[in-house]
Protein backbone atom coordinates (compact mmCIF):
# COMPACT_ATOMS: atom_id res chain seq x y z
CA UNK A 1 0.00 0.00 0.00
CA UNK A 2 1.31 3.46 -0.58
CA UNK A 3 1.10 6.21 2.09
CA UNK A 4 -1.76 8.04 0.54
CA UNK A 5 -3.93 4.60 0.87
CA UNK A 6 -3.47 3.02 3.69
CA UNK A 7 -5.61 -0.37 5.10
CA UNK A 8 -7.48 1.79 7.54
CA UNK A 9 -8.86 4.25 4.76
CA UNK A 10 -9.66 1.16 2.39
CA UNK A 11 -11.98 -0.24 5.83
CA UNK A 12 -13.47 3.15 6.01
CA UNK A 13 -13.86 3.47 2.42
CA UNK A 14 -15.44 -0.02 1.95
CA UNK A 15 -17.27 0.72 5.19
CA UNK A 16 -18.53 3.62 3.83
CA UNK A 17 -20.27 1.70 0.39
CA UNK A 18 -21.55 -0.70 2.92
CA UNK A 19 -23.18 1.86 5.09
CA UNK A 20 -25.13 3.30 2.29
CA UNK A 21 -26.52 -0.02 1.62
CA UNK A 22 -30.35 0.32 3.15
CA UNK A 23 -30.98 2.84 0.48
CA UNK A 24 -29.56 0.48 -2.51
CA UNK A 25 -32.59 0.32 -5.37
CA UNK A 26 -32.17 -1.59 -8.61
CA UNK A 27 -33.85 -1.75 -12.08
CA UNK A 28 -33.01 -4.03 -14.26
CA UNK A 29 -35.16 -6.83 -16.61
CA UNK A 30 -36.42 -9.99 -15.30
CA UNK A 31 -38.38 -12.92 -16.35
CA UNK A 32 -40.08 -12.82 -12.97
CA UNK A 33 -40.60 -8.73 -13.11
CA UNK A 34 -43.41 -8.93 -15.76
CA UNK A 35 -45.54 -12.25 -14.49
CA UNK A 36 -43.91 -14.39 -17.23
CA UNK A 37 -41.93 -16.41 -14.63
CA UNK A 38 -42.05 -19.98 -17.07
CA UNK A 39 -43.77 -23.11 -15.84
CA UNK A 40 -42.58 -25.03 -12.64
CA UNK A 41 -40.20 -21.91 -11.30
CA UNK A 42 -40.83 -19.97 -8.25
CA UNK A 43 -41.35 -16.16 -8.87
CA UNK A 44 -39.87 -15.49 -5.08
CA UNK A 45 -37.58 -16.16 -2.84
CA UNK A 46 -37.65 -16.10 1.02
CA UNK A 47 -34.67 -16.93 3.43
CA UNK A 48 -36.14 -16.95 6.93
CA UNK A 49 -33.05 -16.95 9.10
CA UNK A 50 -33.06 -18.35 13.11
CA UNK A 51 -30.45 -19.37 15.08
CA UNK A 52 -28.88 -21.47 17.81
CA UNK A 53 -29.58 -24.82 16.42
CA UNK A 54 -32.01 -27.65 17.89
CA UNK A 55 -32.34 -30.32 20.06
CA UNK A 56 -33.20 -32.62 17.34
CA UNK A 57 -35.92 -34.97 19.59
CA UNK A 58 -37.90 -31.78 20.07
CA UNK A 59 -37.90 -30.84 16.40
CA UNK A 60 -38.38 -33.74 14.86
CA UNK A 61 -41.51 -34.89 13.07
CA UNK A 62 -42.76 -38.88 13.90
CA UNK A 63 -43.46 -40.97 10.47
CA UNK A 64 -43.01 -41.65 7.26
CA UNK A 65 -42.28 -39.22 3.86
CA UNK A 66 -46.14 -38.78 3.93
CA UNK A 67 -48.42 -39.93 6.94
CA UNK A 68 -45.70 -37.30 9.47
CA UNK A 69 -46.94 -35.83 12.11
CA UNK A 70 -45.95 -32.87 14.54
CA UNK A 71 -46.37 -34.07 17.69
CA UNK A 72 -48.17 -31.93 20.33
CA UNK A 73 -45.97 -29.75 22.60
CA UNK A 74 -42.94 -30.13 19.86
CA UNK A 75 -41.06 -27.21 18.77
CA UNK A 76 -42.76 -27.41 15.15
CA UNK A 77 -46.56 -28.06 16.12
CA UNK A 78 -47.66 -25.02 15.12
CA UNK A 79 -47.27 -26.17 11.46
CA UNK A 80 -49.56 -29.00 11.82
CA UNK A 81 -52.35 -26.98 9.35
CA UNK A 82 -49.58 -26.39 7.08
CA UNK A 83 -47.90 -29.81 6.59
CA UNK A 84 -49.04 -30.21 2.79
CA UNK A 85 -47.20 -26.88 2.29
CA UNK A 86 -44.21 -28.28 3.65
CA UNK A 87 -40.88 -30.29 3.05
CA UNK A 88 -39.07 -31.09 6.05
CA UNK A 89 -35.67 -31.99 5.45
CA UNK A 90 -33.66 -34.00 8.13
CA UNK A 91 -30.18 -35.05 7.61
CA UNK A 92 -28.26 -32.27 5.92
CA UNK A 93 -24.68 -31.65 6.95
CA UNK A 94 -22.55 -28.45 6.46
CA UNK A 95 -18.81 -30.57 5.72
CA UNK A 96 -16.18 -29.62 7.05
CA UNK A 97 -17.57 -26.68 9.46
CA UNK A 98 -18.42 -26.78 13.00
CA UNK A 99 -19.35 -24.41 15.38
CA UNK A 100 -21.16 -21.03 15.94
CA UNK A 101 -19.49 -18.59 13.41
CA UNK A 102 -18.35 -21.52 10.54
CA UNK A 103 -21.87 -22.22 10.55
CA UNK A 104 -23.42 -18.86 10.03
CA UNK A 105 -21.04 -18.17 7.60
CA UNK A 106 -21.56 -21.67 5.24
CA UNK A 107 -25.23 -21.70 5.47
CA UNK A 108 -26.03 -19.95 2.49
CA UNK A 109 -22.89 -19.82 0.33
CA UNK A 110 -21.88 -23.18 0.71
CA UNK A 111 -18.26 -22.47 2.15
CA UNK A 112 -17.94 -21.27 -1.54
CA UNK A 113 -14.97 -18.75 -2.70
CA UNK A 114 -13.75 -16.67 -5.44
CA UNK A 115 -13.45 -19.44 -7.67
CA UNK A 116 -16.05 -21.53 -7.65
CA UNK A 117 -19.54 -21.34 -9.62
CA UNK A 118 -20.95 -19.32 -6.27
CA UNK A 119 -18.08 -16.70 -6.28
CA UNK A 120 -18.48 -16.78 -2.76
CA UNK A 121 -21.76 -15.35 -2.81
CA UNK A 122 -24.94 -16.30 -0.86
CA UNK A 123 -27.47 -18.09 -2.29
CA UNK A 124 -30.31 -15.18 -2.17
CA UNK A 125 -27.38 -12.46 -3.47
CA UNK A 126 -26.53 -15.39 -6.02
CA UNK A 127 -30.17 -15.87 -7.28
CA UNK A 128 -31.20 -12.14 -7.47
CA UNK A 129 -27.82 -11.69 -9.35
CA UNK A 130 -28.95 -14.14 -12.04
CA UNK A 131 -32.46 -12.85 -12.38
CA UNK A 132 -31.88 -9.20 -13.75
CA UNK A 133 -34.80 -8.11 -12.07
CA UNK A 134 -37.16 -4.78 -12.79
CA UNK A 135 -37.64 -4.11 -9.23
CA UNK A 136 -36.93 -1.27 -7.23
CA UNK A 137 -34.53 -3.78 -4.98
CA UNK A 138 -32.59 -6.51 -6.13
CA UNK A 139 -32.51 -8.04 -2.73
CA UNK A 140 -34.25 -6.68 0.06
CA UNK A 141 -32.70 -7.87 3.40
CA UNK A 142 -34.85 -7.34 6.73
CA UNK A 143 -33.82 -8.52 10.51
CA UNK A 144 -34.23 -7.94 13.90
CA UNK A 145 -31.58 -7.48 16.86
CA UNK A 146 -28.78 -8.39 14.06
CA UNK A 147 -26.84 -5.85 14.69
CA UNK A 148 -25.54 -4.60 18.49
CA UNK A 149 -22.68 -6.46 17.88
CA UNK A 150 -21.77 -5.36 14.95
CA UNK A 151 -21.07 -7.09 11.64
CA UNK A 152 -19.09 -10.11 11.18
CA UNK A 153 -19.53 -13.80 10.35
CA UNK A 154 -21.02 -14.35 13.50
CA UNK A 155 -23.89 -11.67 12.28
CA UNK A 156 -24.56 -12.16 8.77
CA UNK A 157 -25.44 -14.35 6.58
CA UNK A 158 -25.99 -12.22 3.16
CA UNK A 159 -22.52 -12.30 1.55
CA UNK A 160 -22.12 -10.41 -2.24
CA UNK A 161 -18.97 -12.09 -1.98
CA UNK A 162 -16.22 -13.43 0.03
CA UNK A 163 -15.89 -11.31 3.11
CA UNK A 164 -18.08 -8.75 2.11
CA UNK A 165 -21.46 -9.00 3.84
CA UNK A 166 -24.82 -7.29 2.84
CA UNK A 167 -26.40 -6.31 5.82
CA UNK A 168 -29.77 -6.63 6.99
CA UNK A 169 -32.10 -3.67 8.25
CA UNK A 170 -33.36 -4.00 11.54
CA UNK A 171 -35.48 -0.99 11.79
CA UNK A 172 -38.90 -1.22 10.38
CA UNK A 173 -39.07 2.74 10.44
CA UNK A 174 -35.85 2.88 7.72
CA UNK A 175 -37.64 -0.28 6.02
CA UNK A 176 -40.62 1.87 5.50
CA UNK A 177 -38.48 4.70 4.15
CA UNK A 178 -36.61 3.03 1.83
CA UNK A 179 -39.96 1.69 0.36
CA UNK A 180 -42.28 4.59 0.50
CA UNK A 181 -39.75 7.61 1.24
CA UNK A 182 -39.35 9.77 4.50
CA UNK A 183 -41.49 9.22 6.81
CA UNK A 184 -42.95 12.34 7.37
CA UNK A 185 -40.32 14.48 6.05
CA UNK A 186 -40.75 17.54 3.71
CA UNK A 187 -39.60 17.15 0.23
CA UNK A 188 -36.71 20.17 0.89
CA UNK A 189 -35.40 17.32 3.86
CA UNK A 190 -35.68 14.43 1.05
CA UNK A 191 -33.58 16.04 -1.64
CA UNK A 192 -30.92 17.47 1.35
CA UNK A 193 -30.35 13.70 2.05
CA UNK A 194 -30.24 12.85 -1.12
CA UNK A 195 -27.89 15.07 -2.16
CA UNK A 196 -25.63 14.38 1.19
CA UNK A 197 -25.90 10.61 -0.17
CA UNK A 198 -24.75 11.24 -3.80
CA UNK A 199 -21.63 13.14 -2.11
CA UNK A 200 -20.72 10.23 -0.06
CA UNK A 201 -20.92 8.06 -3.03
CA UNK A 202 -18.96 9.85 -5.21
CA UNK A 203 -16.22 9.99 -2.89
CA UNK A 204 -16.04 6.42 -1.85
CA UNK A 205 -16.35 5.66 -5.44
CA UNK A 206 -13.83 7.62 -6.33
CA UNK A 207 -11.33 6.13 -3.32
CA UNK A 208 -11.96 2.77 -4.73
CA UNK A 209 -11.19 3.03 -7.82
CA UNK A 210 -7.52 4.21 -7.03
CA UNK A 211 -7.11 1.42 -4.95
CA UNK A 212 -7.87 -1.15 -8.14
CA UNK A 213 -4.15 0.88 -9.31
CA UNK A 214 -2.27 -0.78 -6.08
CA UNK A 215 -3.76 -4.13 -4.96
CA UNK A 216 -3.76 -7.86 -6.12
CA UNK A 217 -5.84 -9.50 -8.58
CA UNK A 218 -7.93 -11.20 -5.61
CA UNK A 219 -8.28 -7.72 -3.78
CA UNK A 220 -9.53 -6.23 -6.71
CA UNK A 221 -12.05 -8.54 -7.70
CA UNK A 222 -13.61 -7.66 -4.13
CA UNK A 223 -13.07 -3.44 -4.58
CA UNK A 224 -15.08 -4.51 -8.02
CA UNK A 225 -17.90 -5.87 -5.97
CA UNK A 226 -17.71 -2.50 -3.96
CA UNK A 227 -17.61 -0.53 -7.09
CA UNK A 228 -20.60 -2.54 -8.33
CA UNK A 229 -22.88 -1.88 -5.65
CA UNK A 230 -22.08 1.88 -5.68
CA UNK A 231 -23.40 2.24 -9.28
CA UNK A 232 -26.85 0.36 -8.31
CA UNK A 233 -27.12 2.34 -5.03
CA UNK A 234 -26.40 5.74 -7.30
CA UNK A 235 -29.26 4.15 -10.01
CA UNK A 236 -31.53 3.41 -7.19
CA UNK A 237 -31.58 6.70 -5.94
CA UNK A 238 -32.76 8.44 -8.69
CA UNK A 239 -36.38 6.39 -8.93
CA UNK A 240 -39.26 7.49 -8.04
CA UNK A 241 -40.72 5.81 -4.34
CA UNK A 242 -43.90 4.97 -4.90
CA UNK A 243 -44.84 1.15 -6.29
CA UNK A 244 -47.83 0.65 -4.52
CA UNK A 245 -49.62 2.15 -1.48
CA UNK A 246 -47.54 2.77 1.91
CA UNK A 247 -48.80 1.62 5.73
CA UNK A 248 -50.73 4.36 7.38
CA UNK A 249 -48.34 3.81 10.27
CA UNK A 250 -44.75 2.51 11.02
CA UNK A 251 -43.53 1.03 14.23
CA UNK A 252 -41.31 3.51 15.96
CA UNK A 253 -39.08 1.60 18.51
CA UNK A 254 -36.18 0.98 20.19
CA UNK A 255 -34.61 -1.73 18.13
CA UNK A 256 -32.75 -3.08 20.83
CA UNK A 257 -34.72 -3.63 23.37
CA UNK A 258 -35.72 -7.68 24.40
CA UNK A 259 -38.91 -6.66 24.82
CA UNK A 260 -39.57 -4.75 21.29
CA UNK A 261 -38.32 -8.18 19.95
CA UNK A 262 -42.01 -9.52 19.44
CA UNK A 263 -43.63 -6.05 18.04
CA UNK A 264 -39.96 -5.70 15.38
CA UNK A 265 -40.52 -8.90 14.24
CA UNK A 266 -43.93 -8.75 12.90
CA UNK A 267 -43.76 -5.41 11.87
CA UNK A 268 -40.52 -6.49 9.29
CA UNK A 269 -42.27 -9.67 8.35
CA UNK A 270 -45.30 -6.94 7.14
CA UNK A 271 -43.28 -5.01 5.61
CA UNK A 272 -41.42 -7.61 3.57
CA UNK A 273 -44.47 -9.07 2.18
CA UNK A 274 -45.71 -5.73 1.83
CA UNK A 275 -43.11 -5.21 -0.81
CA UNK A 276 -43.04 -8.80 -2.49
CA UNK A 277 -46.56 -8.50 -3.17
CA UNK A 278 -45.98 -4.57 -4.40
CA UNK A 279 -43.35 -6.10 -6.91
CA UNK A 280 -40.66 -4.07 -5.04
CA UNK A 281 -38.17 -7.38 -4.99
CA UNK A 282 -38.34 -11.07 -5.58
CA UNK A 283 -35.66 -12.02 -3.34
CA UNK A 284 -36.08 -11.42 0.11
CA UNK A 285 -34.51 -12.59 3.95
CA UNK A 286 -36.05 -12.42 7.71
CA UNK A 287 -32.81 -12.37 10.46
CA UNK A 288 -33.94 -12.71 13.73
CA UNK A 289 -30.95 -12.22 15.65
CA UNK A 290 -27.69 -14.05 14.76
CA UNK A 291 -25.53 -16.96 16.17
CA UNK A 292 -24.86 -16.73 19.61
CA UNK A 293 -27.67 -14.55 20.20
CA UNK A 294 -28.24 -13.12 23.49
CA UNK A 295 -32.26 -12.12 23.06
CA UNK A 296 -34.33 -12.53 25.46
CA UNK A 297 -37.75 -14.16 25.35
CA UNK A 298 -39.41 -11.61 28.06
CA UNK A 299 -42.73 -11.67 27.10
CA UNK A 300 -42.66 -15.49 27.22
CA UNK A 301 -41.98 -15.04 30.42
CA UNK A 302 -38.64 -16.36 29.67
CA UNK A 303 -35.22 -14.24 31.85
CA UNK A 304 -32.74 -16.30 30.22
CA UNK A 305 -31.13 -15.57 26.94
CA UNK A 306 -31.94 -17.85 23.94
CA UNK A 307 -28.10 -18.86 23.19
CA UNK A 308 -27.87 -19.79 26.92
CA UNK A 309 -31.09 -21.81 27.12
CA UNK A 310 -29.66 -23.34 23.62
CA UNK A 311 -26.95 -25.37 25.63
CA UNK A 312 -29.67 -26.49 28.19
CA UNK A 313 -28.61 -30.65 29.06
CA UNK A 314 -31.44 -33.32 29.13
CA UNK A 315 -31.09 -33.40 32.57
CA UNK A 316 -32.00 -30.07 33.40
CA UNK A 317 -36.13 -30.81 32.08
CA UNK A 318 -36.76 -27.33 33.27
CA UNK A 319 -34.55 -25.59 31.20
CA UNK A 320 -34.98 -27.79 27.76
CA UNK A 321 -38.97 -26.89 28.60
CA UNK A 322 -37.90 -22.98 28.30
CA UNK A 323 -35.52 -23.68 25.23
CA UNK A 324 -38.54 -24.96 23.84
CA UNK A 325 -40.81 -22.51 24.26
CA UNK A 326 -38.46 -20.26 22.98
CA UNK A 327 -37.88 -22.37 19.99
CA UNK A 328 -41.91 -22.87 19.54
CA UNK A 329 -42.63 -18.82 19.31
CA UNK A 330 -39.64 -18.53 16.42
CA UNK A 331 -41.88 -21.76 14.61
CA UNK A 332 -44.93 -19.15 14.82
CA UNK A 333 -43.04 -16.61 13.26
CA UNK A 334 -42.79 -18.56 10.47
CA UNK A 335 -46.08 -19.58 10.52
CA UNK A 336 -47.38 -16.16 10.20
CA UNK A 337 -45.07 -15.42 7.67
CA UNK A 338 -46.26 -18.67 5.91
CA UNK A 339 -50.09 -17.58 6.16
CA UNK A 340 -49.59 -13.81 5.17
CA UNK A 341 -48.21 -15.28 2.04
CA UNK A 342 -50.90 -18.03 1.49
CA UNK A 343 -53.61 -15.50 2.37
CA UNK A 344 -52.45 -13.21 -0.28
CA UNK A 345 -53.04 -13.84 -3.94
CA UNK A 346 -51.05 -14.18 -7.01
CA UNK A 347 -50.48 -10.60 -8.22
CA UNK A 348 -51.32 -11.52 -12.14
CA UNK A 349 -51.51 -15.13 -11.67
CA UNK A 350 -53.60 -17.93 -10.29
CA UNK A 351 -53.06 -19.63 -6.55
CA UNK A 352 -51.66 -17.46 -3.70
CA UNK A 353 -48.42 -15.91 -2.76
CA UNK A 354 -47.03 -18.90 -0.90
CA UNK A 355 -47.59 -21.09 -4.71
CA UNK A 356 -45.21 -19.20 -6.26
CA UNK A 357 -42.68 -18.80 -3.99
CA UNK A 358 -39.95 -20.59 -2.27
CA UNK A 359 -39.66 -19.86 1.09
CA UNK A 360 -36.39 -21.31 2.98
CA UNK A 361 -36.28 -21.62 6.83
CA UNK A 362 -32.60 -21.90 7.67
CA UNK A 363 -30.49 -22.22 10.57
CA UNK A 364 -26.95 -22.38 11.21
CA UNK A 365 -26.18 -25.48 13.28
CA UNK A 366 -27.80 -29.35 14.25
CA UNK A 367 -27.56 -29.20 18.27
CA UNK A 368 -26.93 -26.13 19.38
CA UNK A 369 -25.22 -28.16 22.36
CA UNK A 370 -22.83 -30.19 20.33
CA UNK A 371 -21.60 -27.56 18.07
CA UNK A 372 -21.91 -29.45 15.25
CA UNK A 373 -23.25 -28.15 11.56
CA UNK A 374 -24.88 -31.96 11.48
CA UNK A 375 -28.61 -33.08 10.78
CA UNK A 376 -28.87 -29.08 10.70
CA UNK A 377 -32.59 -28.38 10.37
CA UNK A 378 -33.90 -26.86 6.97
CA UNK A 379 -38.05 -26.35 6.38
CA UNK A 380 -39.27 -25.46 2.33
CA UNK A 381 -42.32 -23.91 2.06
CA UNK A 382 -44.05 -23.49 -0.96
CA UNK A 383 -44.23 -25.60 -4.20
CA UNK A 384 -42.07 -22.92 -5.85
CA UNK A 385 -44.64 -22.53 -8.55
CA UNK A 386 -44.86 -26.41 -9.27
CA UNK A 387 -40.75 -27.25 -8.83
CA UNK A 388 -41.33 -28.58 -5.42
CA UNK A 389 -43.30 -31.95 -4.18
CA UNK A 390 -44.86 -30.90 -0.92
CA UNK A 391 -46.47 -32.32 1.83
CA UNK A 392 -43.16 -34.73 3.10
CA UNK A 393 -40.64 -35.38 5.29
CA UNK A 394 -37.29 -36.30 3.83
CA UNK A 395 -34.99 -38.13 5.63
CA UNK A 396 -31.45 -38.11 4.35
CA UNK A 397 -28.29 -39.59 5.08
CA UNK A 398 -25.67 -36.78 6.09
CA UNK A 399 -26.20 -34.98 2.28
CA UNK A 400 -24.31 -31.82 2.04
CA UNK A 401 -26.40 -28.97 2.15
CA UNK A 402 -24.45 -27.81 -0.96
CA UNK A 403 -26.77 -29.63 -2.77
CA UNK A 404 -30.14 -28.37 -1.14
CA UNK A 405 -28.83 -24.33 -2.59
CA UNK A 406 -28.44 -25.95 -5.99
CA UNK A 407 -31.78 -27.03 -5.52
CA UNK A 408 -32.71 -23.60 -4.07
CA UNK A 409 -31.53 -22.08 -7.36
CA UNK A 410 -33.08 -24.63 -9.73
CA UNK A 411 -36.25 -24.13 -7.99
CA UNK A 412 -36.08 -20.50 -9.33
CA UNK A 413 -35.50 -21.40 -12.93
CA UNK A 414 -31.37 -21.62 -12.61
CA UNK A 415 -29.05 -24.26 -14.07
CA UNK A 416 -26.19 -24.18 -12.27
CA UNK A 417 -24.81 -27.41 -11.25
CA UNK A 418 -22.77 -26.76 -8.13
CA UNK A 419 -22.77 -24.02 -5.12
CA UNK A 420 -20.34 -23.05 -2.69
CA UNK A 421 -17.29 -25.61 -2.53
CA UNK A 422 -17.83 -28.56 -5.08
CA UNK A 423 -16.18 -30.60 -3.25
CA UNK A 424 -18.47 -31.74 -0.95
CA UNK A 425 -20.99 -32.38 -3.83
CA UNK A 426 -22.62 -31.46 -7.09
CA UNK A 427 -26.06 -31.60 -8.37
CA UNK A 428 -29.49 -31.44 -6.74
CA UNK A 429 -31.19 -33.14 -3.27
CA UNK A 430 -32.12 -36.37 -4.67
CA UNK A 431 -35.65 -36.50 -4.67
CA UNK A 432 -36.55 -32.70 -3.83
CA UNK A 433 -37.84 -31.61 -6.82
CA UNK A 434 -37.23 -30.74 -10.72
Amino acid sequence: MSRRFSRRSFAMSAGAAMLMAPFVRFAKPSFAAGGDTPEGVAKRLIVFFTPNGTIHQHWRPTGGELDFAFPAGSIMEALTPHKQDLIVLDGIDFYGVANHEPGMSAMLTGGGGLATQSQGRSVDQFIAAQLNQQTKFKSLELGVQTSAWGSSNQTRMCYAAPGIFVPPDDNPKSVYERMFGEFGATDEVKEKKLTRRKSVLDLVRGELKSFEKIVSSEEKAKLQQHIASIEQIEAGLKEPVAVCGPPESVLQVDTQKHENFKDITKAQIDLMCLALSCGMTNVASMQLSHTVGPHVFTWLGLTEGHHSLSYCADENPACVANYVKAERWLTEQFVYLLEKLKATPEPGADGSMLDHTCLLWAQEMGDGRMHDCLSVPFVIAGNAGGYFETGRYLKFQNEPHQKLLVSICHAMGLQNPTFGDPSHGAGPLSGLGG
